[in-house]
């Protein structure tokens, strides 16, 4: 059992830089896929970027790649989302997943199996 809680959202402004935390409930997060996911009102839930259960890959959405890092410390449980000049586009809701590791990271929001229960982050232009 993964429990996930999202810190960190607020507002930023278009260009500066925000980072989202999420929080695991134990030690057994380790050897999850993490990932992030954000929903805008009236899109469907998009994929952000996800990270393995070493670290040692990451990946990104499209429209993001270049602009937001994910990263993962295992001894504190937690999993990051730095977003670097942000765009009004970007604002969202957005929401940490876990999945137990597999080969094959998931861009699907149905391959998660945890959430949490998101954080909002607006972008001002």
């Amino acid at each position: 059992q993964v429990q996930l809680v999202e810190s960190g959202g607020g507002l930023v402004q278009a260009g500066g830089s925000l980072r989202l935390s999420c929080a695991a409930s134990t030690r057994t997060s380790s050897a999850y896929t993490l990932a992030w996911f954000r929903q805008a009102p009236g899109q469907e839930r998009e994929f952000v970027a996800a990270v393995s259960w070493t670290g040692g890959r990451t990946f990104y959405g499209d429209s993001v790649k270049g602009r937001f890092t994910i990263s993962r410390d295992n001894a504190a449980n937690t999993v990051f989302l730095r977003l670097n000049s942000p765009r009004p586009e970007d604002t969202a809701v957005y929401y940490c997943a876990a999945a137990p590791s597999r080969l094959r990271v998931g861009v699907r929001a149905a391959e998660y199996d945890y959430w949490g229960p998101g954080a909002q982050v607006t972008v001002s232009s």
